[in-house]
């Protein structure tokens, strides 16, 4: 517990993290409104349309999980850390415990927020959260946002610095998961395990069970297996990462 307090502080006490959050809620929440805005008959709201902005949400969160580790690399404070808890794998740990409890939750204001401002302005749509479907597509945002931070900080520890380990995040998951679809034969076969594919089917995977339209929200993914399995790869493949990000600040100089 006197981990997670002091990473909590240690994190709170820096601007990017406040600023970072305001960008998240603004960009996802600004998203739904606009979305909202331009609802028609032909193009209706829906659950998921109201989350069509998650996913840039998500990038600036990724940032933010980023710089809570290449920060103290930058300016060696993780030095002190260290001779501090010379228990590395435990310091790191509640870094990654408290940057993701800190992503999830912006994950949940986010996702109801977004769907709070377009059921304020689009009283007649037919937004009510009743079925498992809906409850995964608002509030599964905060499970994918934590993992995504926990994703973050691995690279950010084995990278250490911001710059790269911002590039190597946009990158990837902006770019590098849609290009492996344009190999032949095999390109969307891969992408269906994509860890960031797989992330989006657990919130979009499975069809309104109302029958309401869903293309105009972040769109469906091609992954095969359900949301719950995709999720459960996702996380994994987040726990993996954070694994070998430990094995290597043990295995080399701070």
């Amino acid at each position: 517990m006197t981990l997670l307090a002091v990473e909590r502080i240690k994190l709170f006490t820096t601007r990017s993290p406040w600023w970072c959050t305001l960008i998240a809620l603004g960009v996802t929440v600004g998203f739904a409104a606009l979305m909202a805005g331009t609802a028609e008959v032909e193009v209706p709201m829906t659950i998921s349309a109201s989350q069509f902005g998650y996913g840039f949400g998500m990038v600036v969160v990724m940032v933010m999980a980023a710089l809570a580790v290449t920060t103290e690399y930058r300016f060696s404070t993780i030095r002190a850390t260290f001779q501090a808890v010379p228990n590395r794998t435990a310091a790191l740990l509640a870094k990654t415990v408290v940057v993701a409890l800190l992503a999830g939750v912006i994950g949940l204001v986010a996702a109801f927020g977004s769907w709070g401002i377009a059921a304020a302005m689009t009283p007649n749509a037919d937004l009510a959260i009743n079925t498992a479907y809906e409850w995964r597509a608002v509030a599964g945002v905060g499970l994918i946002y934590a993992v995504a931070a926990v994703i973050s900080v691995a690279v950010g520890i084995l990278v250490r610095h911001s710059a790269g380990a911002i590039s190597l995040l946009l990158i990837y998951m902006n770019l590098v998961e849609n290009l492996v679809t344009l190999i032949p034969t095999i390109g969307p076969k891969i992408h269906q395990w994509l860890p960031f594919n797989l992330a989006h089917h657990f919130l979009t995977g499975s069809p309104d069970p109302t029958g309401r339209p869903v293309e105009f929200g972040p769109g469906l993914s091609d992954a095969t297996v359900g949301p719950w399995p995709a999720l459960a790869i996702f996380a994994g493949f987040g726990l993996l990462m954070l694994a070998i990000s430990l094995v290597v600040a043990n295995r080399r100089d701070a």
